[in-house]
């Protein structure tokens, strides 16, 4: 009976564990740039001493789903969205490199240039800084960064910096808890000259709201159906105490 009551109680929950990521992505599909966590369950043997007697299932994400976001234009200059495969660089918080697809960039007081989630954007020296004051900015498809010095005439361009972008491939590429990314191998990855970006326009998240949704009703409905075989396991355990009472 004890076999029926722990399989159960592993599938409810795993199943809250699969529903914590199913929530998560769709909370995250407005976030600019944002990549979907796939799940998926399997069963597993619980070892230990003597030989393995129990089997428990066990929801894990085998990856993230690296499908490319709708693009949306929004005629503003410091907004870029990668074209195709490849990763804008940026500053994490502990100082190491990571990786996003985020573009929508902006500049603080003292000119550093962060994105959305105020994170320093990379350029092929470190965190790119502007020369205050600009009267005007523009990010060319290749991530050169030219400015207009704030007084200047139209014509007088200069060319300040250049973001660097990646492009290791998808398959090298995982989640941190940040919800950057990084390469498997914990380096930094190399600049690609490859990588081009469209301006004025960013990349938007690339979840299905519909498809999360019924994910969600699915994993509610075998949650429930766990809870009521733990119900049943109880009721069939204490009509056997009731018998042997009898007996």
């Amino acid at each position: 009976m004890d076999k029926f009551m722990y399989v159960a109680m592993s599938g409810a929950k795993q199943g809250m564990n699969a529903l914590a990521v199913r929530a998560n992505n769709l909370a995250n599909a407005n976030t600019d740039g944002f990549k979907s966590d796939m799940t998926q369950a399997r069963s597993m043997q619980a070892f230990g001493e003597g030989l393995p007697t129990r089997v428990f299932s066990m929801i894990e994400s085998p990856g993230t789903n690296f499908s490319n976001g709708p693009l949306k234009a929004t005629g503003r200059d410091l907004d870029i969205a990668i074209k195709g495969d490849g990763w804008i660089a940026v500053q994490a918080q502990d100082g190491s490199e990571a990786y996003t697809r985020a573009g929508s960039l902006k500049f603080d007081s003292t000119g550093l240039l962060v994105n959305s989630r105020n994170t320093p954007v990379m350029g092929d020296a470190g965190p790119i800084v502007l020369p205050l004051p600009i009267a005007g900015v523009h990010i060319s498809e290749d991530g050169i960064i030219s400015v207009r010095p704030q007084g200047a005439t139209a014509e007088v361009i200069e060319e300040v910096a250049r973001i660097k972008f990646v492009n290791p491939g998808n398959d090298q590429m995982m989640r941190g808890e940040d919800g950057l990314f990084r390469q498997m191998s914990g380096q930094p990855a190399a600049k690609d000259p490859d990588v081009r970006v469209e301006s004025g326009a960013i990349e938007g998240s690339n979840v299905n709201p519909v498809h999360e949704m019924v994910a969600m009703i699915d994993i509610q409905r075998q949650y429930e159906m766990q809870v009521k075989m733990m119900k049943n396991a109880e009721e069939a355990d204490r009509s056997s105490s009731s018998l042997l009472r009898i007996s």
